[in-house]
């Protein structure tokens, strides 16, 4: 079982309990009720589907919570202006692909635009989870239809040149008309699965810069990309290459309810990955 301060716990279940996951998982077997003995089967873990008896529920919660807080501070994301809501639930997505599969437990690497935030501000930030450490913070762009200088509207729709929501999976690099870009696999269906046929990628802009707020009051726009400064992109883009996890989180007033924020799902990866046992990709 996950070992975790008694106090401590306490505060971050404390602190975390209003929020909910999206979604839920409503199938499967009934689970078997917790008594004061009950503990989590390990080797369970490899093979069950994301569904936790009350036991391990309790416990697996306390320590992912305990893990939000303690990996947010350590980074520094305070100070930097990333909202801990916003950080937990990129978390959850990251859990989820890696219980998917979809990310193999090596990765540990998550990056997150938050597209609630004004476009003038440093709204990116790459955290590497398991360390929590803050390797990049930056601004980055928002397509010319999601909006000016906030971000409003949201599209999974080829030519529509707007931003799209949820999680995506970093692929290769090429050489292309920005230079060094980063292909992106979206993989939250009904927000951004048409990422690959609109050529949604990583890239520079000489748009994405404080110069061009300066002149024209607002960042710059691109074509649905989330595009970064042009001398920072290259060393972004080594950074979260092949197989990382990016999350563009949007304002409360668009509807985003993702199967990837599921709890029970996230949390089982985030057990396996605490007692060292293989990722389903692996």
């Amino acid at each position: 079982m996950l070992k975790f301060p008694t106090l401590t716990a306490g505060f971050l279940l404390t602190l975390f309990s209003g929020f909910t996951p999206a979604t839920r998982v409503a199938t499967g077997p009934k689970a078997a009720p917790a008594t004061a003995t009950t503990k989590p089967d390990v080797a369970r873990l490899a093979s069950a589907p994301p569904l936790l008896n009350p036991a391990e529920r309790t416990s697996y919660l306390a320590a992912f919570e305990q893990h939000v807080a303690r990996t947010y501070i350590r980074a520094g994301l305070t100070a930097a202006a990333l909202p801990l809501p916003v950080y937990r639930q990129a978390l959850l997505g990251f859990y989820n692909l890696q219980q998917q599969g979809r990310i193999g437990a090596g990765c540990h690497t998550l990056s997150i635009a938050d597209f609630s935030q004004s476009s003038n501000r440093e709204r990116l930030w790459v955290v590497d989870v398991a360390a929590g450490r803050l390797l990049h913070h930056t601004l980055v762009a928002h397509g010319k239809n999601t909006g000016e200088e906030y971000a409003r509207s949201f599209s999974n729709v080829e030519g529509s040149e707007k931003s799209s929501l949820g999680f995506y999976v970093t692929g290769p690099t090429y050489q292309g008309k920005h230079g060094l870009s980063l292909r992106l696999r979206g993989v939250d269906a009904g927000y951004n699965t048409n990422a690959q046929s609109r050529s949604i990628v990583v890239h520079g802009a000489d748009y994405v810069s404080q110069d061009f707020v300066s002149r024209h009051g607002r960042l710059g726009r691109s074509q649905g990309c989330p595009a970064l400064p042009a001398a920072e992109s290259a060393a972004i883009i080594r950074t979260i290459k092949g197989g990382s996890v990016l999350y563009i989180h949007g304002p409360s007033e668009v509807s985003y309810r993702s199967s990837l924020l599921e709890l029970d799902a996230a949390l089982l990866a985030f057990a396996r990955e605490q007692q060292g046992l293989p990722s389903r990709a692996g």
